[in-house]
């Protein structure tokens, strides 16, 4: 043990609390400190993960408007908005029919990457404006939207322009990077372009209604790191600047519809609520009522007799436990002071320089040494512990035969 002790003169009598302060060790402080630190370093992780999972939603996503990452398409966003093109972000099918003030003069660009949408929302999609480009489309948009285009596959590599839209020619070659379809219904109206061979395209225009139904497997050539290769930046600019407004939307959980079940609220019957009500009322009242009959506490003795080996074997369990070497030395100190002051004939008030006095007197022992044995000497093991306790007994038969013979 490296505890340091401060030691008082006590009168004869004074608990043994009085006579030592301890500095507790190094490695009590860590334990008491352990869960605090332990929280500070669970916070400080959590607020880490915190900072970078909100820095990548802010960088946002695929093919996202409002992103400037490497995936996102702000810079096709911009350059159309210098190009006189009004571009309206939306994450909502609500939001989206609000954007939409003229559908004969509006563009609009849909980008499902959870296919969160369902059939009926498609449905309603398709037929918002005249003119719907549907990026990376899956099975459900298809179905829906676009009944004789199926998917057919990843597409890699640059592709080269092969059919008569203006789009097309005038971008000459392609990044074709993403997802391919192929034309299931032949006697369907519908424009291939941008082929990679085996009957794959990565743009296919169909007619619906007054209008028509774009869907875009090149996504690659839309992004802000590759819209400056080959003629991505005329193919993703004339794709979609050819109206007045173009409508962005990305779907997100907002478009989800809530079927899970009834609420508890929901289920409970009207009037539950105001019988509980009346309910917490009357045992208020009655817990105050019952209250001031009960009037103030009475403290009284109980006829209970508590062992003094009981005592002593609890406490030198609680003193094992806790390493407390010396302040179970200093239990025993004080009780060999006052015995040896009443064998020595001393008064109560006598301090322990008074009875290391007499003693050494009346053993003829060295001073030091029985202050030593009293006050100073430090235990450090449980081995030191059991001597100076030995001692202390020792100390006390030698003076009651030299006193009492």
């Amino acid at each position: 043990m490296t505890d340091q002790q401060t030691m008082t003169r006590p009168a004869i009598g004074q608990p043994a609390a009085d006579t030592a302060v301890l500095t507790p060790r190094a490695r009590t402080v860590l334990r008491r400190w352990l869960f605090w630190i332990g929280a500070g370093l669970v916070a400080l992780v959590i607020g880490v993960l915190a900072f970078a999972f909100a820095g990548s939603a802010a960088a946002g996503g695929y093919l996202d408007p409002e992103s400037a990452a490497p995936q996102g398409s702000m810079a096709v966003a911009e350059v159309l908005r210098q190009q006189g093109v009004t571009v309206v972000v939306t994450t909502s099918l609500e939001d989206t029919q609000q954007a939409i003030q003229s559908p004969d003069a509006t563009s609009l660009f849909v980008y499902d990457t959870d296919q969160l949408l369902e059939a009926s929302q498609w449905r309603t999609v398709a037929g918002l404006t005249h003119r719907v480009i549907i990026a990376d489309a899956g099975f459900v948009t298809l179905r829906v939207a676009a009944p004789a285009v199926a998917q057919a596959g990843v597409v890699d590599g640059t592709l080269s322009a092969d059919c008569d839209l203006p789009v097309v020619q005038r971008a000459e070659t392609v990044t074709g990077s993403g997802t391919g379809f192929r034309v299931v219904d032949d006697a369907a109206t519908a424009t291939a372009c941008l082929g990679s061979g085996d009957g794959v395209f990565s743009l296919v225009e169909v007619p619906r209604g007054e209008g028509t139904v774009a869907i875009l497997g090149a996504t690659d050539a839309v992004t802000n790191e590759q819209v400056v290769d080959n003629g991505n930046a005329a193919f993703a600019l004339g794709l979609l600047g050819e109206d007045e407004t173009l409508v962005w939307y990305l779907p997100s959980f907002a478009d989800v519809e809530s079927t899970g079940p009834a609420t508890l609220g929901e289920l409970t019957p009207p009037w539950v609520t105001p019988a509980l009500s009346l309910l917490v009322i009357a045992v208020i009242a009655a817990a105050v009522w019952r209250g001031r009959r009960l009037g103030p506490l009475v403290i009284e003795n109980l006829p209970v007799t508590v062992r003094a080996s009981e005592t002593m074997q609890g406490r030198a369990r609680l003193y094992e436990r806790s390493n407390a070497r010396l302040r179970a030395l200093d239990a025993l100190r004080v009780g060999s002071v006052q015995r040896l002051a009443a064998t020595c004939g001393l008064s109560r008030l006598a301090s322990v320089d008074d009875v290391i006095g007499a003693v050494a007197a009346a053993t003829g022992g060295q001073v030091g040494a029985i202050r030593g044995l009293l006050v100073d000497d430090i235990p450090t093991t449980d081995r030191d512990l059991l001597a100076l306790s030995d001692a202390l007994l020792t100390l006390e038969r030698e003076v009651t035969r030299a006193l009492r013979p």
